[in-house]
């Protein structure tokens, strides 16, 4: 039997927050991207190939993690979702 690993998880932290970081850099750059180019920009141009990224979990992870700084919406002629920064990010946390 293996023994139970007793651990913080920091690897994992660590994927994660670059992860936020990485998605959040490129969608800011590229407005109205779709998450199959997201996934392409992380496993080919940032070396993120062992992730097993998806362009599934990537629009689990941005709907999930990343609500507060970006949003979708549907894009009717390609018929998926493409991302964005939430516009007037400032002016909502004053308003409430």
């Amino acid at each position: 039997m293996v023994p139970r690993r007793v651990g913080k998880g920091s690897q994992k932290r660590a994927r994660f927050e670059r992860l936020k970081i990485e998605v959040e850099k490129f969608v800011f750059a590229n407005p109205g991207c779709s998450a199959q180019s997201i996934v392409a920009n992380l496993a080919h141009d940032k070396s993120m190939r062992n992730h097993g990224l998806t362009p599934r979990k990537i629009g689990f992870f941005i709907s999930r993690n990343l609500s507060k700084s970006l949003t979708w919406w549907q894009d009717h002629k390609a018929g998926r979702r493409v991302y964005g920064k939430i516009e007037n990010q400032a002016n909502l946390s004053k308003s409430k």
